[in-house]
């Protein structure tokens, strides 16, 4: 008998050990339940707990996600638009978190889906499709505010699509065609508008180029007339003056000569060189002989 009860001691000793060695993970947080009843916060590691008495609640801490399911809710132009969501969360109190709410997931998605029909329902549709941003935010403040006293902060809220009803998005889609193809024709015409006027412009500066190209040469032709004959000048005044004049003495000597009178000139004049007469046809002053010999 007694090697039976040390051996049933025994067993219940390393019941009691193994019940009261508990390990908690890093990103846990243990609640240590005295009877029932709360006492303390475990830290990750290892914690050991009265056996039969006490009792563990391990918290995970780590940030999670709920999905919203799709539901329909109405615009308010009565458009009826098909909406959901995702929830980002993590607990920041354990103790409310376990405590406080019995079951948050369904708390969160009927809170998320209840605030998304109030939101929605006050915007259009088109104010729906544009503020997606906004329907995010104020979501996220409504989930934020009330899961506050659950011990749970709502990190973000995504609404993931919104999709109106099919006639409207093939009207919208016909629409936006539309749009696209007037911003299209809109630019076709600008492009053609500045390539005529680039054309426009390229053909005034080469008229422009051509009239100042021509108006250079002809003062440059100009210069170059009046540069000739002020040259040709020159060398008239330079080189034909004193055959000019005695051109003109020539002149002066063939009128008198045309009526018979007979004139001695010496052989060294200029006259006879420019009536370009010989030596024999020209009687030196000092060689002619008086009428008296």
């Amino acid at each position: 008998m007694a090697e039976l009860f040390n051996i049933f001691l025994a067993v219940i000793a390393i019941v009691a050990l193994t019940r009261s060695l508990r390990i908690v993970n890093q990103y846990e947080k243990g609640i240590i339940l005295r009877l029932g009843k709360f006492r303390a916060i475990a830290d990750p590691g290892v914690t050991f707990v009265f056996p039969f008495i006490e009792n563990m609640i391990k918290v995970d801490m780590r940030e999670r996600v709920i999905n919203v399911m799709p539901q329909e809710v109405i615009t308010q132009d009565n458009v009826s638009v098909v909406v959901d969501a995702v929830i980002y969360y993590k607990v920041t109190d354990p103790v409310k978190a376990e405590f406080e709410i019995e079951d948050f997931d369904l708390a969160a998605t009927t809170l998320a889906q209840a605030n998304l029909r109030n939101i929605i329902g006050d915007k259009t549709l088109d104010q729906t499709l544009t503020a997606r941003d906004v329907i995010n935010v104020n979501l996220r403040d409504v989930l934020d505010e009330a899961t506050d006293n659950w011990g749970v902060k709502v990190t973000r809220v995504e609404v993931q699509k919104i999709d109106p009803p099919q006639d409207i998005v093939d009207s919208m889609s016909k629409q936006m065609k539309a749009e696209r193809e007037k911003r299209a024709a809109i630019l076709t015409a600008e492009g053609f508008k500045q390539s005529n006027i680039l054309e426009a412009e390229g053909k005034k500066q080469k008229d422009i180029l051509e009239a100042e190209g021509a108006a250079k040469a002809r003062v440059l032709r100009a210069d170059a007339e009046a540069q000739a004959v002020q040259k040709v000048a020159e060398a008239a005044e330079k080189y034909f003056k004193e055959r000019a004049q005695l051109l003109k003495k020539l002149d002066v000597s063939q009128e008198v000569l045309s009526k018979g009178t007979k004139w001695v000139l010496p052989d060294k004049a200029d006259l006879v060189n420019v009536l370009n007469l010989s030596d024999d046809t020209v009687i030196p002053i000092q060689k002619r002989k008086s009428p008296a010999a």
